[in-house]
């Protein structure tokens, strides 16, 4: 493989993604999400989120705000304090957090 070739390739590679990301539109993360400890112990079963655009209000089950985070891509969030994680959405709209949670949308 010349030198040229490979450099294509991998602007392909880089590019390409990010155009595909760029023209989604940002997920329906709204409703009531059940915990998962992965590898973390979660706080709580049951988390609610609402949201309005690429806002969103994480909450527990008791109704108390947790968070309020922010997508920063169609599939990555950041949550301020309390939380102070981010997110990664995944295909069937569950979040892996960077705490080690993962929360599965019922």
């Amino acid at each position: 493989m010349t030198k040229l070739t490979l450099l294509v390739t991998l602007a392909s590679v880089i590019t390409l993604p990010s155009l595909a990301l760029a023209q989604g539109s940002t997920a329906n993360l709204a409703g009531t999400y059940r915990c998962t400890p992965e590898p973390t112990k979660c706080q709580e079963q049951t988390y609610t989120v609402t949201q309005n655009g690429s806002t969103l209000e994480l909450k527990d089950d008791k109704g108390s705000e947790i968070a309020e985070a922010k997508m920063t891509s169609n599939i990555t969030l950041s949550a301020g304090p309390i939380m102070n994680s981010n997110g990664l959405v995944l295909p069937d709209n569950s979040i892996q957090w960077s705490n080690g949670t993962l929360w599965r949308k019922q």
